[in-house]
């Protein structure tokens, strides 16, 4: 599959998990590597890739998954439908590349490239285990929700591009749903990512432990051992 990309990490010995970045609209998957190198050293064994948009946008090297030009409340989910067979189609790809299951992939995004991470797992909650969206949302709420996905939403505070009330509704939809959410608001940050940012989700990525094995838990299951090291 031929796609536009950047591999930020690639371990020596078989891959462990598998880290996948995605940018917001006009910007590049070299420029977005740059959010992967935070993650490496705290995940030697994962393979860490950069994805670049399906479209090109403005100047090279620019991309975007879908055309923000025109885009309303009405017609953002149609765009993010037609495009979302080749997002999943790409996530797959690189599955299958490392070896690695969806249980221990990561899908990180930012603005456009966090809306297809929470609007991928939402349309094939099989993807990914993991989402952390930086600064997103959804194109429209989902009505239901996995507990096999754990999604961290970080959003700024004074957002003006993407109001942090879509991230507020995006965990309240998730947590009506069933679903497994947190959500860290960044004081005084706009749409961008700092180092508290990315704080809050190196963390989330290390120690939060996913609804779902403590519902295995209560239930009277308890995860084995490949699973516990699955997990991130």
């Amino acid at each position: 599959m031929t796609h536009d990309h950047f591999v930020v990490q690639s371990p020596a010995k078989p891959a462990q998990q598998l880290l996948l970045l995605f940018h917001g609209v006009g910007d590049n998957p070299v420029a977005m590597g740059e959010i992967g190198s935070w993650f490496a050293p705290l995940f030697p064994d994962a393979l860490i890739v950069s994805i670049g948009g399906a479209q090109p946008c403005g100047p090279a090297p620019g991309r975007q998954w879908f055309s923000v030009a025109g885009v309303t409340e009405e017609n953002r989910q149609a765009r993010v439908d037609a495009i979302m067979p080749t997002f999943i189609e790409t996530v797959r790809y690189w599955q299958k590349h490392s070896g690695v299951s969806p249980l221990a992939t990561a899908l990180i995004g930012f603005s456009q490239g966090a809306i297809m991470s929470l609007e991928g797992i939402k349309a094939d909650p099989t993807l990914a285990s993991r989402v952390i969206a930086f600064n997103g949302r959804f194109a429209t709420l989902p009505e239901t929700a996995s507990v096999a996905n754990t999604v961290h939403l970080i959003h700024g505070g004074e957002d003006r591009v993407i109001d942090l009330a879509w991230a507020v509704k995006a965990q309240e939809a998730i947590q009506a749903a069933g679903g497994d959410v947190t959500l860290d608001i960044v004081e005084d940050l706009g749409h961008a990512i700092d180092d508290r940012s990315m704080q809050f989700a190196l963390d989330h990525l290390r120690y939060t432990v996913p609804k779902h094995y403590f519902d295995e838990a209560l239930s009277g299951g308890t995860p084995n051992d490949d699973d516990v090291i699955e997990m991130m």
